[in-house]
């Protein structure tokens, strides 16, 4: 048999340690501050030591209230978020889904339509994130994350390697500096994601250059800025060459070297691991992966 404290008297003082306000925690749980005073009282009794210290005017947690309600607050987040895992409709067509600006952009965009002809009864919700998420304090159903595949306590599925290719806009080859070979880069801005400066370094050993630096380039935040620097003819950029397959088709941009950069990373669908897929959910993840 466990030995529990009083359920309800846990809840009041998870409230009321939360607000630090016995009448907050009255107003949330519809009762008198009275009520909470005694509910508290109940479980100092019970646990043989004092959770508060008590003025006229206001009420603090002791040292030991303090160390009590960090593992109360854990164990109510969990049984919130099993009561919610059990609960999840499995019927819904709503799908809540967390993608990288660039993918979300570049490649999902442009082809919603053709989800939305085969799914008219699925509602997607999409929000642009770089973020990790923790699917256990969220409301998103799933996400397309990049990077190398490596994450803990999440369902992971392999959609497409990231390869680069260098990009420019089709005036820049127009300006007089020709881009003929790989050397000729050296007369040209290069266009990078300040965290991956890596990149450009990769490509231009691969490619036999080991001369030309990247200081003096122009850097960007994210890929998407790249590759929309390198649109409106500030530099070179480097960009995945299917998120920017419908610029290239287009015109909009050129290829000037068709040597791939393999970055040892691609685009996933992830979401909780164990996650029962709700209709929604299932009819995305099989369009999704069928595309790529």
């Amino acid at each position: 048999m466990r030995h529990l404290p009083p359920l309800n008297a846990l809840r009041v003082f998870e409230s009321a340690a939360r607000h630090r306000s016995f009448a907050a925690a009255g107003k949330e749980l519809f009762v008198t501050s009275s009520a909470v005073s005694h509910q508290v009282k109940t479980l100092e009794e019970y646990l043989g030591l004092s959770l508060f210290d008590r003025s006229r005017r206001t009420v603090t947690l002791t040292s030991e209230g303090e160390q009590y309600l960090t593992s109360v607050r854990h164990a109510f987040d969990e049984i919130e978020m099993a009561t919610q895992r059990l609960t999840e409709n499995q019927e819904s067509n709503v799908v809540k889904i967390s993608v990288a600006p660039n993918f979300l952009t570049r490649w999902l965009m442009p082809r919603m339509a053709r989800f939305q002809a085969l799914y008219p009864d699925i509602e997607l919700e999409i929000n642009a994130s770089m973020g990790l998420l923790d699917f256990d304090r969220t409301s998103t159903d799933m996400a397309v994350y990049f990077g190398s595949g490596e994450w803990d306590d999440i369902e992971v599925h392999f959609l497409r390697r990231v390869m680069l290719v260098p990009v420019c806009s089709p005036q820049l080859l127009e300006g007089g500096l020709p881009l003929e070979k790989p050397e000729d880069l050296a007369k040209h801005t290069l266009i990078y994601v300040s965290k991956r400066k890596w990149e450009w370094e990769n490509w231009l050993q691969q490619s036999g250059v080991d001369f030309i630096s990247t200081r003096g380039g122009l850097q960007m935040s994210s890929g998407q800025l790249a590759t929309a620097a390198a649109q409106e003819g500030l530099g070179v950029a480097l960009a995945d060459s299917t998120l920017t397959s419908r610029e290239i088709k287009s015109g909009k941009l050129v290829v000037p070297f068709d040597i791939q950069l393999d970055t040892n990373r691609a685009f996933y669908l992830v979401y909780r691991k164990q996650r029962p897929l709700t209709v929604g959910m299932k009819a995305f993840k099989e369009w999704l992966m069928s595309e790529m």
